[in-house]
Formats: C-alpha cells, sequence, structure tokens
C-alpha cells in the first residue's frame, strides 16, 4: 500500500507540475486569397495580402516595410536586410537563408515551417503568438530580443543566442538545442522538458523560471556544479 502511495502521489506531482507551466498561446492565421508578388520591396514599404512564391528576396532592402496576410514560401533570403519589419498574420515557409538581418523585427501571429537559415540576426526583435516549426537554423541571434507565446516545435537549433532576452510562455516541444546561450536571460514559463537535446553553453544559472525533466538535470548536474562552484569528489 505504501509503494502505491508513493507512485500515485509522485504521479499528481508530476501532472501538478506539468499543469502549473503556462502553455504558449498558438498564433491564429486565416490567409485571405493572396494576389502575386510583382513589385519590388522597398523599405518602409506596404504589402498585404500577397504571395512571395520560388522568389529570390537575396540582398534585398525591406527595413521598416510591413507585411500582412502574406504567404512566403520556399524564397532566399540571402543577407537580405529587412531590419524593423513588421510580419504580421503571415506563413515564412521553406524560406532559406545565410546572414539575414531581421534586427528589430517584430514578429506577430506567425508561422515559420521548415525554415534553413544560418546567421540570422534577430537582436532586439518582439515576437509574440510565433510557431517555428521543422527546418534547421545555425546561429540564431536573439538576444535582447522579447519573446512571449513563442513556440519551438521540431526543430534544430545550433548555437542560438538568447543573451539579455527576455522569454515568457515559450516551449521547445522535440527540438534539438546544441550550444544555447541564456546568459542574463529572463524565463518565465519556459519548458524545455520535451526538448530531444538540451547542451547549454552559457547562462546555466539563468534557468530559473525554466521546467526540465528528471534526465535533462541528471545531464546539467555538473554544469549546475560549476555554476554554483562546488566541487565533486569521490
Amino acid at each position: 500500500m505504501t509503494r502505491t502511495t508513493r507512485t500515485t502521489r509522485a504521479s499528481t506531482g508530476n501532472k501538478a507540475a506539468r499543469r502549473a507551466v503556462r502553455t504558449p498561446r498558438r498564433p491564429e492565421i486565416g490567409l485571405p486569397e493572396l494576389r502575386p508578388y510583382e513589385e519590388a520591396l522597398a523599405p518602409d514599404g506596404d504589402y498585404d495580402g500577397m504571395a512571395f512564391e520560388d522568389a529570390d528576396l537575396a540582398g534585398t532592402e525591406a527595413s521598416g516595410a510591413r507585411f500582412l496576410e502574406c504567404g512566403i514560401r520556399n524564397c532566399s533570403l540571402d543577407e537580405a536586410r529587412w531590419e524593423r519589419a513588421r510580419l504580421l498574420d503571415s506563413v515564412l515557409e521553406g524560406v532559406t537563408g545565410a546572414g539575414t538581418d531581421l534586427a528589430g523585427v517584430e514578429l506577430r501571429d506567425v508561422e515559420v515551417l521548415d525554415a534553413r537559415l544560418g546567421g540570422v540576426q534577430l537582436h532586439g526583435a518582439r515576437l509574440s503568438r510565433v510557431l517555428v516549426r521543422g527546418g534547421k537554423i545555425d546561429f540564431l541571434n536573439l538576444r535582447q530580443s522579447r519573446l512571449l507565446d513563442v513556440t519551438f516545435e521540431n526543430c534544430v537549433l545550433v548555437e542560438p543566442d538568447f543573451g539579455g532576452a527576455v522569454l515568457e510562455r515559450v516551449a521547445f516541444t522535440g527540438c534539438v538545442l546544441r550550444g544555447v546561450d541564456f546568459s542574463r536571460a529572463a524565463l518565465t514559463d519556459v519548458d524545455l522538458r520535451d526538448a530531444v537535446e538540451l547542451d547549454i553553453a552559457a547562462g546555466i544559472g539563468q534557468l530559473g523560471g525554466a521546467v526540465i525533466n528528471s534526465t535533462q538535470l541528471m545531464d546539467l548536474a555538473p554544469a549546475f556544479a560549476a555554476e554554483l562552484g562546488v566541487r565533486v569528489g569521490g
């Protein structure tokens, strides 16, 4: 009876802990019938209800532009400069690129699907109700950004930098996270339990406000000990 009672209590405790973490709200996107993209992108431009399909947008300058209810699919964004752009109620699918500059961008109610990006700059960005699903992003720079209601799902993030960022209601589900930097980040309701790989390179002491599972705790124990200055001997 005692063993059964303990198991039940542990199970109840685990369920209570999972319920206690607030889950991110997902984006709600209903794209209208889109018009083909036919004009050149320009700084501070307005693009409503447009379809960007298989377009070469490499090197484009769209700083301060607004994209509302747009579909950007299978486009190249190499060295594109879209600083401070606003992407609202939009879908980016199959986009590729290296060195894409999205510093200070706002993403609200946006899906990023099967992207393959490297060195993308998102420092100082604002992300709200964003889903990043599938694909691989190398050297993602989210320093000093604010992430609210963001879900990373089944994607690979190599050396993502969340230094000084604010993360609230952020989940990493089925993700591979390698070399994560949480230095000076502020985390609230950040769910790391379902990450299939979790490697934290810096900022292990900032995990207050995050939730990890027992296996991850054991894997991260040496890093926690080093952070606290604990020496393990014998």
